[in-house]
């Protein structure tokens, strides 16, 4: 009876997955951004503002739709390799610094005469479909102090997913990359003495 219970006892436990949103540029994108790379440039990622819903590792998503009636999930096997607004911080930081060649501040001091360019992030809307697609709405500044240069802008994207947790997975990953260059692209533009576009995809959430 003692070895009967314990066999009950070992029900087997559901396998973690964990995944990533860290991204890098394409070779070919790199030429489309041309600067001086003599000179180096900072860049100074500040803390990513996500709803409060969404700062945590475990992934949310809805099934059937984005109505009133669809009814939001938290993934506790699917999980971000960190919670979701570090997570985002992490693939913005190294992302945009690819990009640009600039060096992330928080990896290196600096110089009082090298440049910096903070950042601000804020993702204001959000809705991962399973299934279906994914929206999300990001929002940024650009300044550099030094000379009280600056830059915002926004997209707003809509795009259709694979199937399953993975086709959401590489949704959201998908939207970071297009965010991810549209920054980069600012920043080079204000380094280069430039007015930044804002001329990124947007659809209706």
């Amino acid at each position: 009876m003692i070895s009967a219970s314990l066999i009950a006892g070992c029900a087997s436990v559901p396998e973690t997955r964990f995944y990533t949103l860290s991204v890098g540029p394409e070779p070919s994108e790199m030429k489309a951004l041309p600067r001086d790379l003599s000179t180096p440039i900072f860049i100074d990622i500040l803390p990513v503002n996500v709803p409060e819903r969404l700062a945590r590792p475990q992934l949310v998503v809805r099934y059937g739709g984005s109505g009133p009636e669809a009814q939001l999930f938290i993934l506790e096997q699917d999980r971000w390799s960190s919670p979701f607004n570090y997570e985002l911080r992490d693939a913005f930081a190294s992302g945009i610094a690819s990009w640009t060649g600039a060096v992330n501040k928080a990896h290196r001091g600096r110089t009082p005469d090298q440049i910096v360019y903070r950042i601000a992030i804020e993702l204001s809307q959000f809705d991962a479909i399973i299934d279906d697609s994914v929206k999300a709405r990001f929002g940024w500044t650009i300044t550099r102090p030094a000379d009280a240069r600056s830059a915002a802008c926004y997209a707003v994207i809509a795009d259709p997913v694979a199937p399953g947790v993975e086709g959401v997975v590489e949704g959201v990953q998908r939207a970071v990359t297009s965010v991810v260059t549209s920054i980069s692209k600012n920043v080079i533009e204000l380094d280069m003495g430039r007015v930044p576009t804002c001329a990124v995809r947007k659809e209706a959430l």
